[in-house]
């Protein structure tokens, strides 16, 4: 954090303008004026020439030492995800560059393979790289968090989405898990089902616990009985993990009559499974997906899905991100950002009731 001081010298020497001062001037952020004297490619030609002018109007001299730290700085992001072949994560990716681009920053990616040494050693990579800010996602296996807390010692902003630590205080940009998967259980309860099976995701993480609990939540509200033999775990909702669980569903002398399933490539699995053995979709057994990937509305009949905002959680995850390296002068403990989900209704679930 720069502190801007003002000294009054006993000839009561006129103080000097500060970046401060400035932006309290022209009603714009300390960052946004910082970018505008420096010609900044995202700032407007308008803004900057408004900008240039009040600060030779004002005598405006920017700090020598604040001036050389600012030249060494390297406008640079890292990104750890646990996989870029997921289209979440890819989507993501996609609105953290975006934005960040449009701000004057570039991006570094990492994939931690879901694996806790391999996000270990990633932090290491990147402490020694000069990020300025650092944005996550954290691993399936990841259960400690000692290797982040450098960051914090360095002064390089953490910035979590959608995996993010518990019981810490952090910066995050999530979704509510628990009422996503809820809104998704009760629409198929709504179309008629009574014996819904879940393929859940890994239970060691957050949010796929969350929207287990949503589901069971969702049972609990309509009085339907909650049966473990309708809950199919996965480690990481796979497509082939998919084809496994719908396939034991298949062997039940009751087969059940909705699924919803924590990813979409496991509501594709069981769309397939299901209607190669012969069931009729969404007629005898109603499909609800989870992320809105693009399969959901390749395949026949269209899956019905949560749309989980991916792209506005990284546009979200780079602004917070940005926001905290530039506002020197704001402090942020701990800032959560929770994105509004939408169920999106297509043949999947549209039985007749």
């Amino acid at each position: 954090m720069y502190i801007y001081a003002n000294v009054c010298y006993s000839f009561m020497k006129k103080s000097r303008t500060t970046l401060k001062d400035l932006a309290k001037e022209l009603n714009l952020s300390a960052s946004t004026i910082s970018r505008a004297l420096g010609n900044h490619p995202g700032i407007s030609e308008t803004t900057t020439k408004l900008v240039q002018q009040k600060a030779e109007e004002l005598g405006f001299i920017p700090n020598s030492i604040a001036s050389s730290f600012r030249k060494k700085k390297t406008r640079s992001i890292g990104i750890i995800v646990p996989r870029i072949d997921i289209y979440f994560h890819s989507l993501v990716i996609s609105g953290i560059e975006d934005f960040a681009y449009k701000e004057g920053y570039n991006v570094t990616i990492f994939q931690s393979k879901d694996l806790l040494k391999r996000e270990q050693e990633i932090t290491k990579i990147l402490q020694n790289k000069m990020v300025e800010g650092v944005i996550v996602c954290l691993s399936i296996e990841t259960d400690k968090y000692d290797h982040f807390k450098k960051f914090k010692r360095l002064g390089i902003p953490l910035v979590f989405y959608d995996r993010v630590p518990t019981g810490l205080d952090v910066n995050s940009i999530v979704i509510n898990d628990f009422e996503s998967a809820f809104t998704a259980t009760e629409h198929l309860i709504t179309k008629g089902c009574k014996r819904i099976a879940h393929i859940a995701g890994n239970q060691s993480t957050a949010i796929f616990k969350s929207r287990f609990e949503g589901y069971k939540a969702a049972l609990k509200k309509y009085k339907l009985n909650f049966d473990a033999n309708l809950v199919g775990q996965t480690h990481n909702l796979s497509y082939e993990e998919g084809i496994i669980q719908a396939s034991r569903f298949l062997k039940q002398t009751d087969l059940p009559d909705g699924i919803f399933c924590a990813n979409d490539y496991t509501a594709v699995s069981a769309l397939q499974v299901f209607m190669k053995a012969g069931v009729k979709i969404p007629d005898e057994t109603a499909i609800v997906g989870f992320s809105n990937y693009p399969i959901s509305r390749v395949i026949e009949p269209h899956i019905t899905t949560i749309n989980d905002r991916a792209y506005e959680m990284g546009a979200e995850a780079a602004k917070l991100s940005i926001r905290l390296i530039e506002d020197e002068e704001e402090s942020i403990k701990s800032e959560t950002i929770s994105l509004k989900t939408e169920l999106i209704v297509r043949e999947s679930s549209l039985k007749n009731c």
